[in-house]
């Protein structure tokens, strides 16, 4: 689906979702992914940037900056919010190959501490991600609920920050595989019930969840998270703009994440029993 096309907005406000969506094609998708698994390899004797490097990608490396900014991103979420666009996360969700790592089913706007749901995200496949590999699933709808109460798993094999978990029972028969082939893109509300199942395929999975919102956003703790202006201006200056990076995996944009990353984990972890999930290490 296009936002040319007569039911995007519609689609949107009824399901809470859009899927797929075309964003750039699979040779460039296959370069991105090079890019990143060429820094995975980089790191690999650095555990922390390694984390680092795979929760802000678009804050180190100038490839994944530049898919934050693609026209065609760009020009759907303006479509959902309004000119004025900030990316607070772009975060990277990686399922390796034949491996019991999942998602539970959550909304995403539940733990971010943010002040309202002007937000969607974009995740863009950068290889397939079908059933097999465990693409996401959707409950059409869900995002109408509002806001639902959460538990925390800390589960080993959950994606999830807290491993948390929708409290309230998910209709599974409901939902809907999001399959989208490399290069391809689904659009979804931060209300939406969402989860994914394990990847039993021979290839990894990776997805870039890019969170688009308005810039009259803030956060409800009054702390000023990093992010990327990425269409129109910012009057409000709730955040800390990041300029792109100047380079490939430069130690100044390191440091800007490890900061960021701390005021993240405040936010994340507020209220949990432990602050030592899988994001914002």
């Amino acid at each position: 689906m296009n936002i040319d096309d007569e039911e995007f907005l519609g689609a949107y406000e009824r399901d809470g979702f859009i899927f797929p969506y075309p964003v750039i094609g699979a040779s460039a998708a296959c370069e991105i992914r090079a890019d990143l698994e060429a820094a995975e390899s980089e790191l690999a004797n650095a555990p922390e940037k390694l984390a680092l490097m795979r929760a802000y990608p678009d804050r180190v490396l100038p490839s994944f900056d530049a898919l934050i900014r693609h026209p065609r991103l760009v020009a759907a979420a303006q479509k959902l919010l309004g000119p004025d666009l900030v990316v607070w996360s772009a975060g990277l969700f990686i399922k390796e190959a034949n491996t019991p790592s999942y998602v539970s089913w959550h909304q995403d706007l539940n733990y971010w501490g943010l002040d309202d749901a002007r937000e969607v995200t974009a995740w863009v496949a950068l290889s397939p991600s079908t059933v097999a590999s465990g693409c996401m699933r959707f409950i059409p709808g869900s995002h109408m609920d509002e806001l639902q109460p959460h538990k925390d798993s800390f589960a080993p094999d959950n994606l999830l920050s807290r491993g948390q978990e929708l409290a309230v029972k998910v209709d599974e028969s409901k939902a809907v595989d999001i399959i989208l082939q490399s290069g391809q893109a689904s659009l979804h509300h931060g209300h939406l019930f969402h989860g994914s199942n394990p990847n039993s395929t021979s290839n990894r999975r990776i997805g870039a969840a890019i969170r688009y919102m308005s810039t009259s956003m803030k956060q409800t703790t009054g702390d000023r998270s990093l992010v990327a202006l990425v269409s129109g201006e910012d009057r409000y200056d709730h955040f800390t703009i990041a300029p792109a990076p100047a380079g490939r995996l430069l130690d100044e944009n390191f440091e800007q994440c490890r900061i960021d990353a701390a005021i993240k984990r405040k936010i994340l972890y507020a209220s949990a029993e432990q602050n030592g999930g899988q994001r914002y290490r």
